[in-house]
């Protein structure tokens, strides 16, 4: 299993509006054409309304490489920028968990 998690600060709100739009649209396409994405989940930060948060869980390495390449993850990753103030990325290595096979 491969994972990240990805801190998103918008420079405003017309930006977080226009960022979770973007975003309402490039999940509906992992969900439909990525079989190796486990988990790609969006969300809000309480107090904090210009931030979002991104929790990415996939089968392994060579998954999250396909999803890097498709059509919709490469639009998000054009269009995103002109939305952001910043972008904070952890790489994650799984230890243990509930549902969860290293």
């Amino acid at each position: 299993m491969f994972g990240l998690m990805v801190r998103f600060t918008c420079k405003d709100e017309k930006s977080a509006a226009a960022f979770d739009a973007l975003v309402g649209e490039t999940i509906e396409a992992i969900c439909q054409h990525e079989p190796g994405t486990i988990v790609y989940a969006s969300h809000r930060v309480d107090s904090q309304p210009l931030q979002r948060i991104f929790y990415e869980l996939y089968r392994d390495r060579d998954a999250f490489d396909a999803h890097e390449q498709t059509g919709h993850t490469r639009r998000f990753l054009a269009a995103r920028e002109e939305l952001l103030a910043s972008v904070e990325v952890d790489w994650l290595e799984l230890q243990s968990g509930k549902g969860t096979t290293p």
